[in-house]
């Protein structure tokens, strides 16, 4: 189990360097087109706002699987070793909870509606499905890693 989760992490980095690799040259080149060409790049403010949609969604799964999110410390420090572990089982379940009912469940529907509907983007003309993928990944990813963390705190 560890070892499909530190290869998940290590994909899900992977993609998130060639996201924000891919977005730094689509913004030279808007900025490039835009001041030395004088003639604007047309699709290159679309493609940075899908690839930040990606990055953002796909980096909370990373952070997720790193256990890097924000956490307030101040019950779990009051509890003795035995109910932290305790705590943080239930946050654990909860955060399962939410990302399988709004991310999964909800971007899939999304995902689904969206195809059904033929919706394409303006200027790159390409299924608008493709852009709302990331949120059922991203929580498929999530629901991983806190299962994941549960088995690991359970021994």
């Amino acid at each position: 189990m560890k070892q499909l989760e530190q290869k998940l992490n290590r994909a899900l980095e992977v993609m998130l360097v060639i996201i924000l690799g891919v977005m730094v040259l689509n913004v030279s080149w808007q900025v490039f087109s835009r001041y030395v060409l004088a003639d604007p790049s047309s699709f290159t403010d679309e493609l940075a706002r899908y690839l930040m949609i990606w990055l953002g969604v796909i980096g909370t799964a990373y952070v997720s699987g790193k256990r890097l999110h924000v956490a307030i410390d101040i019950l779990p420090d009051q509890l003795t070793p035995k109910r932290q572990q305790r705590l943080k089982n239930i946050i654990y379940v909860i955060i399962a909870i939410f990302a399988t009912l709004i991310f999964i469940v909800g971007g899939s529907r999304l995902v689904y509606l969206s195809y059904i509907l033929g919706q394409k983007s303006a200027a790159l003309q390409i299924p608008i499905f493709i852009v709302y993928l990331c949120i059922p990944i991203s929580g498929f990813c999530i629901v991983f890693f806190k299962w994941c963390d549960v088995l690991k705190n359970k021994s």
